[in-house]
């Protein structure tokens, strides 16, 4: 079994793209489904499915409700923490910061860890190994 892609809806598919840009993702092909806008993205051995979701209503914020059960972030793994959110910043202009860059000990690893959000407030972890 192999993963084919992570489908994420969004109020806006045009700034997700965008965002998704500068994470360093390229649009692999544009489609519709059903009655909305949709792309796949490839980037970091994997392909997201955006899709634009034509009337959005708000959901429960999963970063910061202890009790939420689901879908929790997506985590990409960077060679420079720091240096990638100077880049992100420089791309995006702004960057919602959900979790201050620190030192998280994992098992017998520590890793340098920061949260972001999306466009649509869908968490991103950036990790360095």
């Amino acid at each position: 079994m192999r993963s084919h892609h992570i489908s994420i809806k969004t109020a806006d598919i045009f700034e997700a793209i965008a965002f998704y840009e500068a994470l360093g993702f390229t649009v692999e092909s544009r489609f519709t489904s059903g009655i909305t806008l949709a792309c796949w993205m490839i980037g970091a051995n994997t392909r997201l499915e955006l899709m634009q979701v034509p009337e959005p209503q708000p959901t429960a914020n999963g970063f910061e409700a202890e009790s939420y059960v689901g879908y929790y972030h997506l985590s990409f793994e960077v060679d420079n923490l720091e240096l990638c959110l100077q880049e992100l910043v420089a791309k995006l202009g702004k960057l919602k910061l959900l979790l201050t860059p620190r030192t998280q000990e994992i098992g017998d690893r520590t890793y340098r860890v920061a949260f972001i959000a999306d466009t649509d407030g869908l968490p991103i972890e950036l990790i360095q190994n």
